[in-house]
């Protein structure tokens, strides 16, 4: 039952990306143009998308599990440091320069979109040089201790 429901979410966000023009590289790339031909309707998709989460949140609040029962896994970090705004400025720098973000690429690619494929090989890319990069600074914090294992980035 639960891979139902994450495939009818799944679905629901891929259509809602391809009706809102958000898989449309040339449209989220218009929006970022302050400068140029602005096209400000991804601002009106963004605060949509806002609204829907704070209502899941707080019909979460409070909870340990979801609606179907399983573990709430949220974040529960509440610092900013220099890793989440070097994070999101790489984040804000690659999407300024692709007009991509990584759920419009999966939709890219399922629609056999090169830039799509070109974009998520990227971002693989990146992934597995920023583990490579925290395992390397594991290793050399641990002074010869057996190192711990770390955990793998999820969204």
């Amino acid at each position: 039952m639960n891979i139902f429901f994450a495939f009818a979410s799944g679905l629901v966000f891929g259509l809602g990306l391809i009706v809102a023009g958000m898989a449309n590289p040339a449209k989220v790339l218009a929006f970022l143009d302050l400068a140029g031909a602005w096209d400000p309707s991804l601002a009106f998709v963004m605060g949509g998308a806002i609204a829907v989460g704070l209502l899941a949140f707080a019909i979460l609040k409070g909870r340990s599990t979801s609606l179907l029962g399983l573990p709430l896994q949220l974040p529960t970090a509440r610092i900013i440091d220099r890793r989440l705004i070097g994070g999101s400025t790489l984040f804000g720098i690659g999407w300024g320069l692709a007009g991509v973000c990584p759920g419009p690429a999966v939709v890219l690619i399922g629609a056999g979109v090169g830039k799509g494929i070109a974009f998520v090989v990227a971002m693989l890319v990146g992934m597995a040089g920023f583990e490579l990069v925290e395992r390397s600074k594991a290793r050399r914090t641990s002074f010869g201790q057996p190192q711990a294992s770390i955990p793998a980035v999820t969204e």
